[in-house]
């Protein structure tokens, strides 16, 4: 126990945790991915693989209480250690735009919360489906097994342009942030050195915009009616 609160207490062992939670977030991402592409594949294999993952409820939500533990101490991690850094420096820099710095590092707090709250909407619009609650009478009874009608709901939901807009902008902030935390990461656990800082910075730019176009690809073949 008092390992753990002493972890919580130094900026280091906060900037650990900060990089491991970032990084399993980071996982979420590209497996949550690879599962909105299955809409390409048509409403057949998407709605068997959302039914496969209602297989068990239990373990369906233990790992959702999961995730959401590792976006709270993400959260708190990140907003502690920016508080911890202002308090070091009252007066703030003469400069403030720092040489190297990148505009995804510079608002890593802002595109953080905006991410926290496009996930809040994300989750209330198709996981809980309170935004549009007709979502909740859509379902459909695949090879002798009922589920939820996941294909018809994300092609209702990206049809209408402002919550298609909203989910791109999302994404972008998410993808700007994530293209800093890989480089983040790294630093935290002392992997950087100057001669492959350019190579992680890069990585991590690529691997974001990878994810960008993966995740922008449904709502705006959705909305080109490539998908329907």
């Amino acid at each position: 126990m008092n390992l753990l609160v002493n972890l919580f207490r130094s900026s280091l062992g906060r900037k650990l945790v900060m990089g491991a939670t970032g990084a399993g977030l980071f996982g979420f991402v590209v497996i949550h991915m690879i599962g909105n592409l299955q809409v390409f594949a048509g409403a057949e294999v998407l709605n068997q693989y959302a039914i496969l993952l209602r297989t068990s409820e239990e373990l369906l939500w233990g790992f959702r209480l999961a995730l959401l533990a590792m976006v709270g101490l993400h959260l708190y991690c990140a907003i502690t250690l920016t508080l911890d850094n202002r308090r070091a420096r009252p007066a703030g820099y003469q400069d403030k735009r720092p040489l190297g710095a990148t505009i995804a590092s510079r608002t890593m707090m802002v595109s953080g919360v905006v991410v926290a709250a496009f996930i809040v909407f994300h989750i209330l619009h198709f996981t809980t489906r309170d935004i549009f609650t007709d979502y909740k009478a859509w379902t459909i009874e695949l090879h002798g097994r009922e589920g939820h009608d996941v294909y018809r709901m994300v092609v209702h939901g990206f049809s209408i342009p402002w919550v298609s807009a909203a989910y791109i902008v999302g994404v972008g902030l998410l993808c700007a942030h994530l293209s800093h935390g890989v480089q983040s990461f790294f630093q935290s656990l002392g992997l950087v050195s100057t001669g492959y800082q350019p190579i992680i910075r890069a990585a991590g730019v690529a691997a974001a915009l990878i994810i960008f176009l993966g995740m922008a690809a449904v709502p705006v073949s959705i909305l080109l009616k490539w998908v329907s």
